[in-house]
C-alpha cells in the first residue's frame, strides 16, 4: 500500500466524479444533490511508475506489481459539520482513519451544477471546510485535555505532552490548524499522531476545472495556488470530467491522443500520486527477479530494516544486510549481474538509508 487519501469537499465540488475517475469503478454515486454518497468509498489504484516497467523488461520478470494508492470518498460536508450538520459527524470521524485529506475546490462556473453556498468562490469553500475540521479538532482535544491533566498530576513524566496537548489546543482555539504547530522531536511527533486530529494530517489541495481550462488553470486556481504556498503544502490542477473520460480508455496509444488533444502530457492521478507522496514524505523501493518486478513504498529517510518490514516483518527482525543497486546503474547496465561485476551492488547495513529508486534484495535470518 502507497497510502491512504481521503478525498473530502462540499457537495457538487466533482469529489465521487473524480473518484469515479481515478479507480475506473461507479462504486460512488455522482449526481446533483447534496449527500449523495452515504457510505464512504474505498478505491485502490495502481500507481504508475516507468520504472518498474523497465525493470520488468530488463529481469524478463512473469510479473509487474506497481505499488497501490487508496482513496476514500468522503461525503460532502456542510458548513455546520462539526456540530452535527449533514451528515458530518460520521463522515468527520472517516476522516481520522486516513493518511491524509485531498479537498478537492470547484474553480469553474456551471448553472446546470447547484453550489450549495450558490456562488464559486473556492478560498470561501476551502476556509468552510477547514474551519469545520478544526472545530471538530477542538472539541475533541477539550476532552483529551481533561484526561491528560489528571495523568500529569500524578505522574510528573506526562507533564511534557500535557503541555505540548495544551500548544496544540490553544493554536486550535486562535483558529489555526493543528498542523501549523511543528513537533519539535520524535516524542512531541508521536504525541501529535497519537491526537487523532484531522487538520493534523497532510493536506493537498485539487482545484476542479472545466476542460478548457485543465492545462492552463485559471485565476481560482491561481489563489488556491497561493493559498496552498502560504500553509506550506500542494496543490494540483484537475479536471474530473476529462479524468472520467482518461478512465474509459483502456490503450495506451488512446490515452496519449486524447491528452495530447487536450494540450496535457500525462492524466490529473499523475499529478495527485506525486504531490500526495510529497507532502507525505514517501519514495519508491523495487525489488527485481524472474517471477516479479515490484514497487515498494516507504518513508523517506527509512533505514534498511524499515524498508525490509514493509515486504514482512520476519524480513525486518531478522535483518542482515541489504545488496542494493541504484536505478540508474540497473538500467545502464542492464541488469543485476553486469551491476554487481561492475561493482555497482553494495551491500549496506542497519543504518543505510533507503534511497528513491534503489533496486534492493534483502538478506535476513529468523
Amino acid at each position: 500500500m502507497g497510502f491512504n487519501c481521503g478525498i473530502v469537499g462540499l457537495p457538487n465540488v466533482g469529489k465521487s466524479t473524480l473518484f469515479n475517475a481515478l479507480t475506473a469503478t461507479a462504486a460512488a454515486q455522482a449526481a446533483n444533490f447534496p449527500f449523495c454518497t452515504i457510505e464512504p468509498n474505498v478505491g485502490r489504484v495502481a500507481v504508475p511508475d516507468e520504472r518498474v516497467d523497465n525493470l520488468a523488461k530488463i529481469a524478463g520478470s512473469q510479473k509487474i506489481v506497481p505499488t497501490q494508492l487508496e482513496f476514500v470518498d468522503i461525503a460532502g460536508l456542510v458548513k455546520g459539520a462539526s456540530k452535527g450538520e449533514g451528515l458530518g459527524n460520521q463522515f468527520l470521524g472517516n476522516i481520522r482513519q486516513t493518511d491524509a485529506v485531498i479537498h478537492v475546490l470547484r474553480c469553474f462556473e456551471d448553472a446546470d451544477i447547484v453550489h450549495v453556498e450558490n456562488s464559486v468562490d473556492p478560498l470561501r469553500d476551502a476556509d468552510i471546510i477547514e474551519t469545520e475540521l478544526m472545530l471538530a479538532d477542538l472539541e475533541s482535544l477539550e476532552k483529551q485535555v481533561q484526561n491528560l491533566e489528571r495523568k500529569a498530576k500524578s505522574d510528573k513524566s506526562m507533564q511534557p505532552q500535557f503541555d505540548f496537548m495544551i500548544k496544540v489546543r490553544d493554536a486550535l482555539a486562535a483558529g489555526k490548524s493543528a498542523r501549523t504547530v511543528k513537533p519539535a522531536n520524535e516524542d512531541e511527533t508521536a504525541w501529535m499522531a497519537g491526537f487523532m486530529l484531522l487538520t493534523s494530517k497532510p493536506l493537498l489541495y485539487v482545484c476542479n476545472v472545466k476542460e478548457h481550462e485543465a492545462a492552463t488553470g485559471n485565476e481560482w486556481t491561481k489563489k488556491v495556488e497561493a493559498l496552498a504556498k502560504s500553509q506550506g503544502t500542494e496543490s494540483v490542477i484537475i479536471c474530473a470530467a476529462i479524468e472520467s473520460e482518461i478512465a474509459q480508455l483502456t490503450e495506451a496509444a488512446e490515452r496519449k491522443e486524447f491528452l495530447d488533444s487536450l494540450g496535457l502530457t500525462e492524466p490529473g492521478l499523475n499529478k495527485i500520486i506525486r504531490a500526495g507522496y510529497k507532502i507525505l514524505g514517501l519514495q519508491t523501493y523495487f525489488t527485481v527477479g524472474p517471477k516479479e518486478a515490484r514497487a515498494w513504498t516507504v518513508r523517506v529517510g527509512a533505514k534498511a530494516p524499515e524498508a525490509a518490514g514493509v515486504i514482512h516483518t520476519d524480513f525486518q527482525k531478522g535483518f542482515i544486510r541489504a545488496e542494493v543497486i541504484a536505478f540508474a546503474d540497473f538500467i545502464a547496465l542492464k541488469g543485476e549481474v553486469a551491476a554487481k561485476e561492475a561493482g555497482k551492488m553494495r551491500q549496506e547495513g542497519k543504518e543505510y538509508t533507503v534511497a528513491d529508486g534503489d533496486v534492493i534484495l534483502f538478506r535476513f535470518n529468523v
